[in-house]
């Protein structure tokens, strides 16, 4: 499929709203201007990585991350179901459990994603890293921060390697969701995200925001709300919480 087609196809589905499945398209086979193999063996040391037995998957366990990830330059023949595609800059990306992916020939190659391309909802598993009082989310070797007048979380530069790194302690215990009705993996990413919105407008709170952008004085009881919330969310759509 030629380049013009696929940004349509990806720019009307992002229109939508949609989530897409398994994508066969191609795209002419030049370089990746400036993406995919720029620093990727230098960024898959910076990410504490160790080879899997798997071929072509990373272990990240840099700050304690703890998850494995495709590494930077391999290719696959098809995108895994369940993902986002994003414009950014008249090129198309694909964004799916932290990896970003982008056209290449044939085939789709996983890439450092560009800077200042944003997503509406950060990965399954993230790592809340502070610096200087600025929350940075990191997954996969790639940094994001919270741009309030775009509603993203956008791709940052990492930061400086001077500057005091700490951990965050957790905003609130993850939720375990199990799938009583079989529910999929597109189906059960749709639910966390909106029930997280629906807890977050109910209860004042977002845990993804310092102090889930409550009051030093309301932030434990509003993060109680929040937690409320969201299990009776799930629980409604067919899940066991734990």
């Amino acid at each position: 499929m030629h380049t013009r087609t696929l940004a349509t196809l990806a720019a009307t589905l992002l229109a939508l709203g949609a989530v897409s499945g398994l994508a066969a398209a191609a795209e002419r086979g030049d370089g990746d201007r400036g993406y995919g193999d720029r620093g990727d063996r230098r960024e898959a040391g910076q990410r504490d990585g160790q080879r899997d037995s798997r071929r072509g998957y990373v272990y990240d366990n840099r700050y304690g991350h703890g998850h494995y990830y495709p590494e930077r330059g391999e290719t696959f023949r098809h995108l895994p179901s369940g993902g986002y595609y994003r414009q950014y800059r008249d090129e198309s990306f694909y964004f799916y459990g932290g990896t970003w992916y982008r056209p290449w020939g044939p085939q789709f190659r996983v890439i450092a994603p560009p800077i200042g391309i944003g997503i509406e909802l950060l990965p399954p598993y993230y790592t809340t890293v502070w610096v200087g009082g600025v929350p940075y989310y990191y997954a996969d070797g790639t940094y994001y921060l919270w741009r309030p007048e775009r509603r993203e979380y956008v791709v940052t530069a990492a930061p400086p390697d001077a500057a005091p790194i700490t951990r965050a302690p957790p905003a609130n215990p993850e939720l375990y969701a199990y799938p009583r009705n079989g529910q999929s993996e597109e189906q059960q990413a749709t639910d966390r995200y909106e029930c997280h919105k629906w807890a977050s407008g109910q209860a004042g709170f977002d845990p993804t925001q310092p102090l889930g952008g409550a009051s030093a004085a309301e932030a434990t009881a509003r993060r109680d709300d929040y937690q409320r919330a969201q299990r009776a969310c799930l629980e409604g759509r067919g899940y066991s919480v734990n």
